[in-house]
């Protein structure tokens, strides 16, 4: 019992946030549930994305019922390649990409080979709210087929790596790089056996991995190390994390984002409850930089001011980064450095 009490003492040192803080201190703090709708309704977030001219993946259509179904063709037109997703689902689960067409048929990502009839069966399962939270009834979303930056190819096992940000109140607090391995079957899911990689907020350079409860260097898959990155167009990263802030009107969420090699940084979605491996792969604990942002808030509230995306993000680089920007007000705080977190005792 002394040892647990030893080692909770010091994971609260370090900051670390557990789920009991993460629901009690910002979730439901933060977060009014009537605004959930916003973010859990992947087709919802896209239109207030695209009102508020933020880049997103094209939207080819929505099929609501089993009748509009018949609409699939005509959705889908003469394109080869296209990603079929629940418009509630999480964690992965029920999304379907089309990487080309074969004889008639469709091939997946994943090189499977599928019919229309199969492609129309998927699209059922998910108005039936098969893969959606809760069970729900679902709507099904057709989209643009996201092609990732050739800057993941060395680091990436098939799929489409996307970019998570923590932000709090409009200021990014921390960053991970999630990356498809074989063992997630291309799917940048942590719980699914993908590779979490922390970011620096200054720079957008990777630091560690971690993957299945342990730090790694290199991808599993292509042995290519994971660290050491520089992720481009990294400030347009962090100004739309920001901004989704304005965006959704929700205080404590997971902003996700990939890196298309045509058309630059999109959001593909945002989350009310992210989750918390990410201080694992950044070897820091979030609650020292929550309580940073909140005391900057209380700070502008005093002085009836407030700051735009911009100024967060120049905040939050200058105090978290390793590097800070050069342009950014010298930090009234730093964290000091400390021990590395052991990802078997945190979990």
């Amino acid at each position: 019992m002394f040892g647990l009490w030893k080692t909770w003492k010091a994971l609260e040192a370090r900051g670390i946030m557990g789920i009991n803080r993460r629901n009690a201190d910002y979730v439901l703090k933060y977060n009014k549930r009537s605004l959930y709708p916003i973010v859990d309704d992947k087709i919802i977030t896209k239109e207030r994305a695209m009102a508020a001219g933020i880049h997103v993946p094209e939207m080819y259509g929505v099929i609501s019922t089993e009748k509009e179904i018949d609409q699939l063709d005509s959705i889908i037109g003469g394109r080869s390649d296209f990603v079929i997703k629940p418009a509630q689902g999480a964690g992965g689960d029920g999304i379907l990409v089309i990487a080309d067409r074969f004889e008639g048929r469709y091939r997946s990502i994943s090189g499977r080979i599928l019919s229309h009839g199969e492609i129309e069966h998927q699209i059922s399962s998910i108005l039936t709210g098969l893969y959606s939270l809760g069970g729900h009834r679902d709507r099904a979303l057709i989209e643009y087929r996201v092609i990732p930056d050739p800057i993941f190819k060395r680091i990436s096992y098939e799929g489409v790596p996307d970019i998570r940000v923590i932000v709090l109140m409009g200021y990014p607090v921390m960053a991970m790089l999630r990356l498809p391995t074989r063992h997630s079957h291309g799917k940048a899911n942590l719980h699914q056996g993908a590779i979490g990689v922390g970011i620096d907020l200054a720079t957008g350079i990777t630091l560690r991995g971690t993957w299945q409860n342990n730090i790694i260097r290199k991808h599993p898959d292509t042995m290519h190390p994971v660290d050491g990155v520089q992720l481009p167009n990294w400030d347009g990263f962090m100004k739309l994390a920001a901004g989704c802030f304005e965006l959704c009107g929700l205080g404590y969420i997971g902003v996700d984002m990939v890196l298309d090699q045509d058309k630059g940084p999109l959001i593909l979605e945002l989350n009310a409850r992210p989750g918390l491996n990410i201080q694992i792969a950044n070897d820091c604990g979030l609650t020292h930089r929550t309580h940073a942002v909140e005391a900057r808030l209380a700070e502008l509230a005093a002085a009836g001011i407030s700051e735009t995306p911009e100024e967060r993000v120049r905040f939050v680089q200058a105090l978290f980064g390793h590097v800070p920007s050069v342009d950014a007000s010298p930090p009234k705080v730093r964290t000091p450095p400390a021990p590395a977190i052991d990802p078997a005792t945190y979990l």
